[in-house]
């Protein structure tokens, strides 16, 4: 394949632009952001778990608390009325009346088990709403964190995403002025050698793979024409001569 000198030059010029074009794709993956987001937003994760398995517990201990106090309340109701009729004296009975008393006595110490059974339900359902509040607030730290990086991470793509807007324009433009067989050949080798399908000869050494030519390989490339296209004989990239090859 043959091609203008100044055409072969070109091919570098899109060449440098595509490796542009790599770099600011690796640091748009790259970004400390993601990795922090990631981090975060497991954290946020597993907090908001707890957050609403607390949430159910604070809601099984306001039901029992419930239950609770209306047992409380229905032997109080109870008490009050057999208090009212052993006052009332309509109760003759010797055998009722004790049975009367005693029945109070039995719903007394009931009311007060059921008291404690209250008060140690409240002490529970206290100190989960204190973890309830804890939780909440954690994951309100969080997630300002979380919104933060991400609105970072954002900001950082958008700047990217303008430089490689213009980059591609430019790469566009300059692609344009090579000719399409020449570039059709750096395309496919693009592809094949990890990004890089064109490189400078440098002091007598190639840019791709960096492994200088020997004096064989040297002749050779002196005593090809200009317009020549030349392969590195060691990575197959195209070879591009400059007034820098040390030829």
């Amino acid at each position: 394949m043959n091609a203008a000198p100044a055409d072969q030059i070109r091919l570098l010029d899109v060449q440098a632009l595509d490796v542009r074009l790599q770099q600011l794709a690796h640091k748009r993956r790259s970004l400390p952001e993601h990795a922090e987001i990631e981090s975060l937003t497991k954290d946020l994760t597993q907090l908001r778990d707890l957050l609403v398995a607390a949430q159910t517990e604070e809601s099984d201990c306001g039901r029992e608390q419930t239950k609770a106090e209306q047992d409380v309340d229905q032997v109080r109701q109870r008490a009050t009325r057999d208090q009212q009729r052993l006052d009332s004296g309509t109760v003759s009975s010797p055998k009722d009346l004790e049975n009367l008393q005693r029945e109070i006595v039995s719903l007394a110490k009931r009311q007060g088990d059921l008291e404690e059974i209250v008060l140690e339900v409240m002490e529970r359902r206290e100190s989960v709403q204190e973890r309830l509040a804890e939780l909440t607030g954690r994951v309100s730290a969080v997630q300002a964190k979380t919104d933060d990086a991400t609105a970072r991470r954002d900001a950082a793509e958008g700047e990217l995403a303008t430089e490689e807007t213009s980059v591609e324009k430019e790469r566009e433009l300059v692609a344009g002025t090579v000719p399409a067989d020449l570039l059709k050949l750096y395309e496919k080798l693009r592809v094949q050698q990890g990004g890089v399908g064109a490189a400078r000869l440098y002091q007598r050494k190639c840019e791709g793979c960096h492994i200088e030519l020997n004096i064989t390989e040297v002749n050779e490339v002196r005593a090809a024409a200009k317009d020549e296209v030349l392969r590195c004989e060691n990575c197959r990239r195209i070879l591009v001569r400059t007034s820098e090859s040390g030829l």
